[in-house]
């Protein structure tokens, strides 16, 4: 453990969190000429999908009836239900703007409902979601439908609905059971309800239900830390994704609303993680790489050991679509490397959509290089290793050769020959492995002290 302390002090520094390469915030407004440039991505990008391997959408719904203070999400807090229809008009009006592009019709491999609070929606509206999305689509015979789910409000009818729809994985969102925590974090759950939606889900069907759970919460101790994840153990998620709090205040305004004084420190935030994985590896869970955990029998740790796992905007997925198209308020779409995000307003993003507009307003076009650095990252974020192509020499030996030599000098990785592997310490520092082979890293570096990316432990 002293050893990881002294790496944490040298480590423990703002770096993104590799769901995208570049990361968000080195991408550019969209103007109208980038706006038609994106067009012609989805029109030409469009043939990568097809009955063999499908495309993904991600549909964020935004709603939530009270705030988490600690949220990095795109939310709206509101407890008017009648928002639903309109809002879910517009996502099936954004969807027909995008299947007007596309040169066939879609085969959908992946489907995720995010937010916000997706089970702030009523079964009813969901189903109409669903629906209208699926009218003029093809569904792949190996679909994986998921969805994020509060145990507060899942009912038995909303994972009736979504099961009956194809829905087959269920994500709640736990993040910690000690009341002191929760009345800090403003999310109070009781275990019971937890309970009462893992037992209704696995009911009617679901075959893996995640949790969400996170250290580095305010008044988040050792002892509370091992409470909550013994109880959670007795209910037998089939993932957990355990993550670090991401203290970003300059961005969500919410975080300022408890004091930092309260949050764990550096050291001690390393030790809850540590706690935490020791006693997951205990239960059987393996650790299948950025804060993520599976039980042996869950897809999730079957494809990890066939060396087959995929990241994208919707974290460690199964499959492997070159197409992810993302419909509603702040969602971010990727057509092989080309991205693009919605606007983060209701208002912006239902004006956009009623005159007959994608919503887009910045994005980024790859290079000739984007694309090989982006399988770098995705190699060591779900393989933990990678083989350095000579084709790279002048990349690797300007930018990249030095800081891995720095990582192996320090025991996160191993180099031999072109071949690199994280070591069992290095897993803990993956992001900064992923960091290594970021070629806009002096820029990284410059935009440090102004606040963008949350520390990496």
């Amino acid at each position: 453990m002293k050893e990881i302390q002294v790496l944490l002090e040298k480590y423990n520094k703002p770096v993104p969190r590799y769901t995208s390469y570049p990361a968000v915030p080195f991408w550019y407004s969209f103007d109208e000429i980038h706006e038609e440039k994106w067009k012609e991505v989805i029109k030409n990008k469009s043939r990568l999908f097809n009955n063999q391997t499908g495309m993904s959408l991600y549909i964020h719904l935004p709603f939530c009836e009270s705030l988490c203070t600690y949220c990095g999400c795109n939310k709206k807090i509101t407890t008017n239900h009648n928002v639903e229809e309109e809002y879910i008009d517009l996502v099936l009006k954004e969807w027909q703007l995008y299947c007007g592009l596309l040169n066939e019709m879609p085969v959908i491999r992946e489907l995720h409902l995010g937010g916000g609070t997706p089970t702030f929606f009523s079964p009813a509206n969901l189903q109409k979601l669903m629906n209208g999305l699926l009218n003029n689509a093809v569904v792949h015979p190996q679909k994986e439908f998921s969805f994020e789910g509060h145990p507060n409000n899942t009912t038995k009818q909303h994972l009736q609905t979504l099961f009956n729809l194809g829905f087959t994985r269920v994500s709640h969102g736990v993040q910690d059971n000690d009341p002191v925590v929760q009345r800090a974090i403003n999310r109070i759950q009781p275990l019971s309800n937890v309970r009462a939606a893992t037992e209704n889900a696995r009911a009617a069907g679901y075959r893996s239900v995640n949790f969400d759970l996170i250290y580095g919460l305010p008044f988040q101790t050792l002892k509370s830390m091992e409470k909550t994840i013994k109880e959670i153990i007795q209910l037998k998620p089939d993932r957990i994704a355990f993550y670090s709090y991401a203290h970003v205040p300059w961005k969500q305004r919410s975080q300022r609303l408890f004091d930092e004084s309260d949050l764990p420190g550096a050291g001690l935030k390393m030790q809850l993680y540590m706690l935490g994985k020791t006693l997951l590896a205990s239960a059987g869970y393996t650790d299948i790489g950025m804060d993520h955990f599976a039980l042996p029998h869950d897809d999730l740790y079957k494809e990890w050991q066939k060396n087959n796992l995929h990241r994208n905007f919707m974290g460690y997925t199964i499959t492997h679509t070159k197409i992810l198209c993302g419909l509603g308020v702040s969602a971010i779409s990727d057509f092989d490397g080309a991205y693009a995000q919605n606007h983060k307003e209701l208002e912006n993003y239902y004006r956009s959509i009623n005159n007959n507009k994608l919503a887009v307003t910045k994005g980024y076009f790859p290079n000739n290089t984007d694309g090989d650095i982006k399988q770098y990252i995705l190699d060591i974020a779900c393989k933990g290793q990678t083989i350095l192509q000579p084709k790279h020499d002048e990349l690797l030996m300007e930018f990249i050769l030095p800081s891995l030599l720095e990582l192996e000098k320090d025991g996160l990785v191993t180099i031999d020959g072109n071949r690199l592997k994280v070591t069992n310490i290095g897993k803990h520092f993956i992001r900064n492995i992923c960091h290594a082979f970021d070629v806009f890293e002096h820029s990284a570096k410059s935009m440090e002290s102004k606040n963008v990316f949350s520390k990496a432990v």
